[in-house]
């Protein structure tokens, strides 16, 4: 009988790939890929699975949502047992939720196997805790993506003063942070931008909001990258102590 789970390969070290993921990876006929995953995580399929890359990047050409489902549906309809394999954690800003709803709508059950999601783990690769008694009492994960009636509302969000965690921010973060500055945040508030955060190529800046555009630009930061805005991001450890021996 086919099968189907939403995959979460972690934030991209493959190392932080669950015991659990790399299992269930290994009994699937088919495995469905995102850009954003490390390609070292399908060591852990079949030799003979079938490997389909079906994009998923923010602000690139991706496969379009609904033709991911059909694929998934074919294959399962065929008999074929199917991993949908996500970046970071299948129900954190990865469409786990509208693949889960598609496949219960067809009649068939899907397993969620969670992923550490890039949220945590980017800021946690340069010493930065979410969340921490003298600084944030929580944490509150966002997208930077939308814009228009889809804007998150960043007054709101600066008036919680709990940790702000963005994804999919760099291509507006110039628009987020001025928002941010007009809903009377402090411009001396912390801030860190990780780019490809947990891999070889890891780089990260570290700034006030009022700097913040301004020295990411300078230092060139791309996606895929988490910004962090709040006192925790105070904590990160110097450069020279995230250098591996």
């Amino acid at each position: 009988m086919s099968r189907a789970w939403l995959i979460g390969a972690g934030p991209g070290d493959v190392e932080l790939l669950t015991l659990k993921a790399a299992r269930t990876l290994a009994l699937a006929d088919v495995v469905l890929v995102d850009d954003l995953v490390n390609p070292e995580v399908l060591q852990f399929a079949r030799d003979d699975a079938q490997i389909v890359h079906v994009g998923k990047r923010g602000g690139q050409q991706s496969t379009p949502q609904p033709e991911i489902v059909a694929m998934m549906l074919d294959h399962l309809r065929a008999g074929r047992s199917v991993a949908r394999l996500k970046g970071g954690d299948p129900f954190v800003f990865g469409r786990g939720g509208e693949e889960q709803q598609a496949l219960q709508a067809a009649g068939i059950h899907v397993e969620i196997i969670s992923g550490i999601t890039a949220g945590i783990a980017a800021p946690a690769a340069i010493g930065i805790p979410v969340t921490h008694r003298d600084h944030a009492q929580g944490v509150i994960f966002v997208t930077g993506h939308g814009a228009g009636e889809h804007e998150a509302d960043w007054r709101a969000l600066a008036a919680t003063h709990m940790t702000l965690v963005i994804y999919m921010g760099m291509r507006r973060l110039n628009d987020i942070v001025d928002a941010l500055l007009r809903a009377d945040m402090p411009p001396d508030t912390p801030c860190a931008a990780i780019e490809s955060a947990t891999r070889p190529e890891q780089r990260h800046v570290r700034a006030t909001l009022s700097e913040f555009v301004q020295r990411v630009a300078q230092a060139q930061l791309g996606s895929p990258s988490i910004v962090v805005i709040g006192g925790v991001a105070s904590l990160a450890a110097p450069v020279d102590a995230m250098l591996k021996p």
